[in-house]
C-alpha cells in the first residue's frame, strides 16, 4: 500500500488543533505553578511525545532542560507486548532534578511503570511526575500514577500530533481516529 492510501483511512477528529493548543497552554501553567521556583527536566518518550513536548515545553515560565529516551512495549505492532526494550536513553543526568515524563498516551501502563523503575533505581530525580497529553484509562493494565493529563479517549487507535501508523500522521494538527 502506497503511503497515500493510508490518508483514506482517518476516520473521525476528536480533538482539534484549537483544544488541543488551549489544554498544552492550561498544562504548561498548572505545572508552572506548582513548580515556582525551581527547575525541571521534561524527558520526552520519543517519538510519538515529541510535538506534545515542544508545545508544552514553550508554554512553561519555569526553567526547563530537555532530554529524550525512547523505551517501546510495541515492537513494530498496534498492541502493547508488555515486553519492555530500551531503544534510546538519556545523555544528561538527572539525580537530584525534578523529572517531567512527557508521554503522548498511556494506555496499558507498562511504559510508564518501567520507566519509573527504572529513574528510581537507576536516575535517583528528586522527583518524577507524569504527564500525557492522552490518557486512555479502560486500557490500563498496571495502575500508574499520571499527574497531569490533556483529555480522557476512548480505547479507538488514534493518530496526530505525534501519534502514528507506520510512522505516518505525526504532522498531523488534530487528534483523530484511525481506520485499520
Amino acid at each position: 500500500m502506497i503511503a497515500s492510501e493510508l490518508y483514506k483511512n482517518i476516520g473521525t477528529v476528536l480533538i482539534s488543533k484549537e483544544e488541543l493548543q488551549n489544554k498544552v497552554r492550561s498544562l504548561g501553567e498548572q505545572i508552572s505553578q506548582d513548580f515556582k521556583g525551581e527547575d525541571v527536566v521534561l524527558i520526552s518518550n520519543l517519538k510519538g511525545s515529541f510535538r506534545f513536548l515542544s508545545d508544552l515545553a514553550a508554554s512553561l515560565t519555569i526553567p526547563t532542560q530537555v532530554d529524550f529516551i525512547s523505551f517501546t512495549s510495541y515492537h513494530g505492532g498496534t498492541e502493547s507486548t508488555g515486553e519492555m526494550r530500551i531503544i534510546k536513553d538519556l545523555k544528561m543526568p538527572i539525580e537530584n532534578k525534578n523529572v517531567i515524563v512527557v508521554e503522548d498516551i498511556v494506555d496499558t501502563g507498562y511504559t510508564i511503570d518501567f520507566i519509573l523503575k527504572y529513574f528510581q533505581d537507576f536516575r535517583i530525580p528528586k522527583s518524577v511526575k507524569i504527564c500525557t497529553l492522552l490518557d486512555k484509562k479502560e486500557k490500563r493494565k498496571v495502575e500508574v500514577p499520571v499527574d497531569y493529563f490533556g483529555f480522557v479517549v476512548p480505547d479507538l487507535f488514534l493518530i496526530g500530533y505525534g501519534l502514528d501508523y507506520k510512522e505516518y500522521f505525526r504532522e498531523l494538527n488534530y487528534i483523530a481516529e484511525y481506520n485499520i
